[in-house]
């Protein structure tokens, strides 16, 4: 009998060290995209912007626009940079549109 209990406790300690291995999983670390800032790649953004906006024939926010055009908020940021310096944008408080 004491045999039995034996076997028993080792067979319940072993799937208890089983079941601590399965739950134990690494986490893998997400990908982050690199967006290579040049005048040739912030140009295309902007005019991605540009054309979200025309589209749009309306104010939109920032995430609104990146939504509409695709791409991420801060390739947004880029883009209305640089369509902000060339004077194609208007500010209404915390939305933008084209001037």
């Amino acid at each position: 009998m004491a045999e039995k209990k034996a076997t028993a406790k080792k067979a319940t300690e072993t799937k208890a060290a089983a079941a601590k291995k399965t739950t134990t999983v690494k986490k893998a670390a997400a990908a982050k995209s690199v967006l290579a800032v040049n005048a040739e790649n912030v140009g295309f953004k902007a005019g991605d912007v540009y054309q979200a906006l025309a589209a749009a024939e309306k104010a939109l926010n920032v995430k609104e626009i990146a939504k509409a055009a695709k791409i991420s908020e801060e390739e947004t940021l880029l883009g209305l940079g640089w369509l902000f310096k060339e004077g194609k944008l208007a500010n209404d408080g915390e939305k933008v549109t084209l001037a």
